[in-house]
């Protein structure tokens, strides 16, 4: 199915015919798996449909421009361009249309996304790289509109990584940093800010990056009048055009239908970008979507016939067609005849697609059905057995839902029946729970070797004379550890480079490592976090630095649709370890306040979520992150940076395990769970309930994402029988959800004498200054005085209420 481009100097007649009729054959294979891809919507086999249809010649110019180890960043029109690098072939088309969770029939996401979302596979199936210079390499795409963008960004700056710093292993990444990010993007998603964004950091950053956007003029039915300024994306972007004594872009007008402009285009395109290092633009004009934007919708309803009679004519397949008997390299007698027996080829693969997605469940459902007549025959409410199997069996094409339905529906009606029928049909729902769920769960995280949750702890050691040292040097010095130690090491973020960052973190790295390695961005929170992405898939270990945990909110949109889920989203055969470092907790003021822990606990899952009380915790996690496989995000103390703490003496070595909680202080009457800055204020407080007779147990969660995988902090209320959680977040926000976790996670509630309680910050930002501060969060009086209340319950003679 693939095109291949003849790469000879000169090329006769006859090889150029059969090159072209092979592209023309592309063009109309994809198109038929298009339409007959919207039937199969519209007839109930699948749920939705999202088609590349209209811009099939464009994709398959690019595709001749681009080479082994190249990347692509793309949205969900590119499925002719993945059929023309051999990546896609009919009976996958229609498998991820179907949801076909085989990863060998669906390897795009194993029915994981909607049709039209591609992948490649960077990873084997135990997690390792492949070596990505000998393929063609599709980064997994996402459904929000120019997302895919700041990914881009980073897919491009690793080829400036790896030409130009020394020391890498690039044997499976790269060949001399030759390499092109190759994205697309609709005309209309060029509205977004993330296009924007992406756009100005990349002529910055001066990358080989080639961004292809395809315009049909519409944006599903809103014009281009209302979406672009001019009605020209390239128009309104021509400042960008570099001169010669500037940086900037080349940028490219094309018309999607012009078969030869087109192919000439890329291959000038790919030849600048490739050499040069530079951004290009290639506006890909008189576009058009034949079926409009999705199954959802017809675009009769909003294009006139005039405009319907144009794309009519200038259908890219259409005017291919015609420039070919022009050119006398086809007949319309044998154009004919192909078509006829392409239309044949997409049916007979639609058909083995769907044969291979409902064969086995059709299989599984004879195994139910057969349950169900055992069950019925021994059975007292047979008659309602029996219906549920009739209604089964009459369903000719099932899903595993009608399935697993049916047979817990069944065995309702015997619940209170002893047979050994009724074993069999709970055996065979257990297993087939734990058989299938996987294929809809699993992945999430890695699930390789080089997981985190694995990397052992390995404790800090002091020598006899350890100096007390402000926390900023602890992680100073193991950054410049790191940096030796991993050459595919980079850090990158907002005052991150020249000044050492703004506490002083990265001081003096710049000078020791240069520009590329410790280096300073602009105010561009999305496209730190898009950067740090699209190098993490690409075999380089970025560290993106987010100022202040409050700016995470510019870039939470990408780490929770992007990062959070590439490995999960692929099935395992894509990782991006981005490490995230931010720093917050107790801060003052609105915008500044540290404390969105809530929202992104729930937004981000499938990013660790690290929450170290001090440097040398923090410290810890990162050498423990670089040693997997995983995405974190790694907040630390802003109070602490100049807080002293001893010097260990294995810097760059000693780790801090994930998802493990520490007990820094052992108590009798109750647990307290809290992390970060609030801890001190935690200690504190125990200290003042000590002096009225109550021993309080402190436990520093330490990670948030995973949550106490040993399950201490049940062991430690099966002592206390009580417990509190004590954060700076709103309620309903972190507390709430660490408590979830002690609650119905570890089975926490069979041990507790006394109500578990939270305690968290009042529901408004806070106010600035220390009395804001005082007001608006958790202070050591209000620690002080929620335990106590708990204890004057318990015992009021013994604590007399306090007020």
């Amino acid at each position: 199915m693939k095109t291949n481009p003849n790469t000879k100097t000169e090329i006769t007649f006859d090889d150029f015919k059969a090159e072209v009729i092979n592209d023309y054959k592309l063009a109309v294979t994809s198109r038929e798996c298009s339409l007959l891809g919207r039937r199969e919507v519209l007839t109930g086999k699948a749920k939705f449909g999202i088609f590349g249809d209209g811009k099939e010649v464009p994709q398959i110019a690019w595709a001749k421009a681009f080479e082994n180890g190249d990347f692509r960043s793309g949205y969900y029109r590119d499925q002719t361009f993945m059929m023309a690098i051999g990546e896609l072939t009919i009976e996958q088309f229609f498998a991820g249309l179907y949801a076909n969770t085989d990863l060998k029939e669906e390897p795009m996401s194993a029915g994981r996304q909607m049709g039209g979302h591609f992948a490649t596979h960077s990873l084997d199936e135990k997690g390792n790289w492949k070596n990505l210079t000998e393929q063609k390499n599709s980064s997994a795409d996402i459904s929000p509109t120019a997302g895919q963008m700041p990914r881009l960004l980073g897919l491009a700056q690793a080829s400036k990584i790896y030409r130009n710093v020394k020391g890498i292993d690039t044997t499976n990444f790269s060949k001399n940093g030759d390499e092109i990010a190759w994205g697309t993007i609709g005309n209309a998603s060029t509205s977004e800010g993330l296009f924007f964004e992406t756009i100005n950091a990349a002529g910055v950053l001066q990358v080989p990056m080639v961004i292809s956007i395809w315009d049909d003029e519409y944006g599903i039915s809103v014009h281009a009048k209302h979406q672009t300024t001019k009605e020209n994306i390239s128009e309104i972007l021509k400042g960008f055009q570099r001169e010669d004594d500037s940086n900037g872009y080349e940028i490219f007008r094309v018309n999607g239908w012009n078969y030869a402009e087109l192919i000439d285009t890329y291959q000038r395109a790919a030849k600048i970008a490739r050499k040069e290092h530079v951004p290009l633009m290639i506006h890909v004009q008189e576009l058009t979507q034949p079926q409009g934007h999705s199954t959802s919708g017809s675009h009769e309803r909003y294009k006139n016939e005039e405009r319907l009679a144009w794309e009519a004519e200038y259908d890219c397949n259409a005017q291919m067609r015609q420039w070919m008997i022009a050119n006398n390299i086809a007949t319309d007698e044998e154009l004919t005849n192909l078509e006829k027996d392409i239309k044949k080829e997409v049916r007979d693969g639609k058909k083995a697609a769907w044969s291979a997605f409902i064969n086995p469940i059709k299989e599984e459902k004879q195994e139910v059905l057969s349950l169900l007549e055992k069950v019925a025959n021994t059975s007292s409410n047979a008659v309602f057995i029996t219906k549920l199997k009739n209604d089964l069996e009459a369903i000719e094409e099932p899903l595993r839902k009608d399935l697993l339905s049916s047979a817990r529906k069944a065995l309702r009606y015997v619940i209170s029946e002893d047979s050994n029928e009724k074993l069999a049909l709970q055996s065979w729902i257990n297993n087939y729970i734990e058989k299938i769920q996987p294929k809809y769960s699993s992945h999430l995280y890695s699930e390789s070797k080089h997981q985190a949750a694995y990397q052992a702890e390995v404790l800090p050691t002091y020598s006899n004379d350890a100096a007390e040292v402000d926390g900023r040097v602890i992680l100073r010095d193991n950054f410049e550890a790191i940096f030796n130690k991993y050459p595919e090491a980079l850090v990158f973020g907002e005052d991150a480079g020249h000044i050492g960052d703004v506490n002083q973190g990265l001081e003096g790295l710049q000078e020791k490592f240069g520009e590329l390695r410790v280096s300073d961005t602009g105010i561009r929170e999305a496209t730190i976090l898009g950067q740090g992405i699209g190098m993490a898939m690409r075999g380089l270990r970025p560290i993106a630095e987010i100022q202040y945990l409050d700016y995470i909110l510019y870039a939470l949109q990408i780490m929770s649709d992007d990062l959070a889920t590439v490995q999960y989203r692929t099935k395992g055969r894509q990782k991006a370890p981005l490490i995230v470092r931010t720093r917050g907790h107790r801060l003052e003021g609105i915008w500044h306040s540290g404390s969105q822990m809530g929202g992104i606990l729930n937004l981000i899952r499938g990013i660790h979520v690290l929450v170290p009380r001090n440097m040398t915790k923090a410290a810890g996690f990162y050498n423990t992150l670089l040693e997997s496989d995983e995405p974190a995000l790694v907040v630390e103390c802003l109070n602490g940076y100049r807080l002293k703490e001893k010097m260990p003496s294995n810097i760059g070595e000693f780790k801090t395990p994930i998802g493990v909680v520490e007990t820094i202080k052992e108590g009798e009457d109750i647990t307290l769970v809290s992390y970060g800055s609030t801890l001190r204020l935690v200690e504190q407080a125990a200290k003042e309930l000590l002096e009225v007779g109550i021993d309080a147990e402190i436990i520093d969660v330490q990670s948030l994402l995973p949550f106490d995988l040993n399950h201490d902090i049940v062991k430690s209320i099966s002592k206390t029988n009580r417990v509190m959680v004590i954060d700076e977040d709103v309620k309903g926000g972190a507390s709430a959800y660490i408590l979830d976790q002690i609650l119905n996670e570890q089975n926490a509630f069979q041990y507790l004498d006394s109500q578990p309680k939270t305690l968290a910050a009042k529901p408004h930002r806070p106010a600035y200054g220390t009395d804001g501060d005082y007001f608006s969060k958790p202070s050591v009086e209000d620690i002080f005085e929620a335990v106590y209340d708990i204890m004057h319950e318990v015992s009021p003679s013994d604590y007399p209420k306090l007020r």
